[in-house]
């Protein structure tokens, strides 16, 4: 099995930062793109940030410039560091990677559970 757990969530007041990781874990054998994507009772899910396995970078327009996605490999983990964060940035966050399981096999998208970033004075 694969799991990946999110963690760093939390409340923050605006204009403040906050960083998540994300550690894929369990069998596999490689790790191709990570990501992060939110969700909010008032939006889809969109996506935030992603990153090849070679730090090929791709965010949302709205987003870059505040928000820098980065990965450790040798730690199978993804990172998001928020800044500058607004009331509309509250949402649950949640990790993707597209993972080899197996040799003979292809890659499958899997997703964390999600962690809660609350905005809020």
């Amino acid at each position: 099995q694969v799991q990946l757990v999110e963690s760093g969530g939390g409340l923050v007041q605006p204009g403040g930062s906050l960083t998540l990781s994300c550690a894929a874990s369990g069998s596999f054998v490689t790790i191709n793109t990570m990501g992060w994507y939110r969700q909010s009772p008032e939006k889809e899910r969109e996506l935030v940030a992603r990153i090849t396995f070679g730090g090929n970078t791709n965010y949302a327009d709205s987003l870059k410039g505040r928000f820098t996605i980065s990965r450790d490999n040798a730690k199978n983990t993804v990172y998001l560091q928020m800044n500058s964060l607004e009331s509309e940035d509250t949402a649950v966050y949640y990790c993707n990677a597209v993972i080899r399981v197996r040799i003979s096999a292809g890659f499958l998208t899997y997703w964390g559970q999600g962690t809660q970033v609350t905005v809020s004075s």
